[in-house]
Order: C-alpha cells, then structure tokens, then sequence
C-alpha cells in the first residue's frame, strides 16, 4: 500500500533562493525538451522525439551548463523529461479518443511549481539528520530544508517531492507500507446522499452541515478580483493583487479539504460498509443547452442558465468528488467497505411501500409517500435507499 504524506518545509532566505533556482531550470529543461519535440516534428522528415533520446542528452547539457542545469539532481532532471513525455502520451490518447486534443504547451515560470526525485537518497534524502529532534530533507544544490513534520511517516519513503504554492514550500513523500490493521468492527452499516442545503445525510436520520467556504469567502474574493482588474498590467500592484486572489483561493481549499477529511474520518471510524450515491459531478455541473426562439431567428428562449449556473457554483463549493476519493482512502486504510449505487429515484422510492412517483417529493426537503403516507426529511430517504440498494450489491457480489 502506497500512502502520501505533505509536510510544510521552513527554508532560509538563501534556501529559498536555491529552490525557486530549481524550480527555473527544471522549467526551463521542460521547455527545452518540448521546444525540440516540436522542431523535429515540423521537419520534412517528421521526427518523433522520445524520452529516451532525450534523457541521454542530459549528460552533455549538464556538462555545458554546469551553474545551473549541472546543480541538481540528475534522476530529477529525469523526472522532468517523463513529466513531458506523459503529457504527449495523453494528448495523443485524447487524439485517438476523439476527444479535445489539447497539445502540450510551454510552461510559465510562475506556473511551474513541482520537482520530482523519483528515489529517496537518489539526490535528496528525507530525515537527513535523524539524530537531530528537528526533521530534515536533503536537497542536491538546496541543503538540509527544515521540515515541519506533524506525524509520523510509517513505511519506506520511495519518492519525494518539492512543491511551491505561493509563498509557501512543501514536501511530499510516498512511502510505501505493509497491509494496515483494520479498525474493529462495529457492526454498523450505514448509507448517505450527498446534497446542497446539507454537506450530506445519512441513513440514521443524521445530517452533516454544509460549511460553504467559497460562499463565505466570496465577498472577499469578489473584492480582490476587482481590484486585481484595476491594476494596471506588468506593475508591482497587480503582482500583490494576484498573489491576494491565489492566497483567498488557497485557503477556501485547505478548509475544504479538512472538512472533507473530518467528515469522511467518522464514517469510516463508525460504520463497516458505507454506501454512496454513484454521482456523475462532471454531468451535473454542465450548462444547460440554449434554446431558440422558433418564431424568431436568432433569438433565444430563457433556458434557465443563471439558475444553473449558482447550483453549479454550489455544487463545485461543496466538493463531492474530493470528499468521495478521500473517504475510498480512509476506509481501505482502515480496512472498511465502501460501495457506490445507482442515485436514480432513491429521493422519490418510498422506503415503507417501495411506491415510487415525482410526487413523493413535493419539496427539495420533504418527502410524502401519495400511496401509504409516509413522511420524512427527502434527504434521509434517499440516504435509505442508499443503503438496502448497496447491501443488495454486497450480497450479490460477496468479495
């Protein structure tokens, strides 16, 4: 099993200095290679460029230029060059697809912020002073990086990476771990619908609230887009601007992201096997399709897109598929079952009679059975159906 860890890194000033250094080269080695894809396909001959060929370039590029590409980390530099042939590798499979190709693009200094070493002790070392209570990782060209380390990393570190957002560095391990132990059974079976007004309900009658950060945060940010569209453009004042809009963003996630991983650490702390509701986001956030005016050419029907467009925004705020990935996570590590079903009717199927109408649900809240009369909150039925139509999977298809 395969575990991340991101811990916050406390650089000096020159060490920061020798990161955003790396950050540069690594972008400009991207760049390099990219630019070379591309010339030798716009050749007469067609040229196809590979990773191979261009790793063993390496060697005569770092000898060349030894103040800046021959400083770091050759496996890193590698690193760089399969981050690029990864990206042609999916463009040519949307190509063949048929779907938006999206060629690779070159890429901004400002807007590279990631290097990779694929092996710990191959140009960086995590934990470089262990006999020292502060934790560090050693970086080829950088140094021994005080690292804040706020847990234990359990397993062998296999890859270690550095990443910039904002002003901030962090780095990330993979560290590769034995099976976990299961949490002890409880004996609980629970299931749950994701919705808007409440983050989620399960089928216990319990909600889960929705904390809506990007809403909270809105006016702020709708304050400092402003004012990043006054500034004038390449001045020292858009540069701060851009920077507020990034850190308000930032930290809209981050909230985001603890939420989601304290919401999902109870489910999996209190219930053996968890159904969930089989959701399609990228479908239910499209736009709606216009509508023309038959009598009149050119001229479209109100469709509805305002609407959609703030449930869009609602949806995207309460972050379903992040909350779902990280609860799959924490159940395999805890040794719990998760299943998703099919969502359709399981807000309109009463749960008493197994009737089901679009009359059952005359509010986004309420549910009434029009056949035997049975009443509760729209959510919690679902979250019930939810449930047997996961236990009906379970049994069927015992693992």
């Amino acid at each position: 099993m395969i575990r991340a860890y991101k811990f916050l890194m406390r650089p000096t000033v020159g060490q920061t200095g020798a990161l955003a250094e790396m950050l540069r080269d690594h972008c400009s080695l991207y760049n390099g290679a990219l630019q070379e894809r591309r010339d030798a396909y716009r050749h007469t001959s067609k040229t196809t460029v590979r990773y191979g060929q261009q790793s063993a370039q390496l060697k005569d590029i770092r000898s060349f230029d030894r103040e800046r590409q021959g400083r770091w980390s050759f496996s890193s530099q590698q690193a760089t060059l399969r981050r690029l042939d990864k990206a042609f590798a999916a463009f040519f499979r949307r190509v063949k697809a048929g779907d938006k190709p999206g060629h690779p693009r070159f890429r901004s200094g400002k807007r590279f912020d990631t290097v990779d070493f694929p092996k710990d002790g191959d140009g960086c070392r995590w934990d470089s002073t262990p006999h020292d209570p502060i934790t560090r990782v050693r970086l080829q060209g950088v140094g021994h990086v005080k690292v804040h380390q706020h847990r234990a990393v359990i397993g062998k570190v296999k890859t270690i990476s550095v990443k910039r957002e904002g002003r901030r560095w962090y780095v990330i391990l993979t560290a590769e771990q034995s099976a976990p132990k299961p949490l002890p059974a409880t004996g609980s079976v629970v299931g749950v619908d994701m919705g808007i007004a409440n983050f989620l309900a399960d089928s216990g009658g319990e909600f889960v609230p929705n904390p809506r950060h990007g809403a909270k945060a809105a006016a702020k940010l709708e304050a400092a887009q402003q004012a990043l569209a006054r500034c004038k453009r390449r001045s020292k004042r858009r540069r701060k601007a851009v920077k507020r809009v990034a850190t308000l963003h930032r930290k809209v996630r981050r909230q985001r992201l603890d939420h989601a991983h304290k919401a999902a650490l109870d489910l999996v702390r209190e219930h053996d096997f968890i159904a969930h509701e089989d959701l399609k986001i990228r479908n239910m956030s499209l736009a709606p399709a216009p509508k023309p005016d038959p009598e009149q050419a050119g001229v479209f029907l109100p469709n509805g897109a305002a609407a959609k467009a703030g449930l869009n925004r609602s949806i995207a705020d309460a972050g379903w598929g992040v909350f779902l990935a990280i609860l799959a996570a924490k159940a395999e590590g805890a040794g719990r079952q998760v299943m998703a079903v099919d969502p359709r009717n399981t807000s309109r199927q009463c749960p008493e009679c197994g009737h089901t109408a679009k009359e059952n649900r005359p509010t986004q809240e309420k549910f009434h059975c029009v056949s035997c009369g049975h009443s509760a909150h729209a959510d919690t039925v679902g979250a019930i159906n939810v449930l047997r139509s996961g236990l009906v999977r379970r049994d069927a298809n015992p693992a």
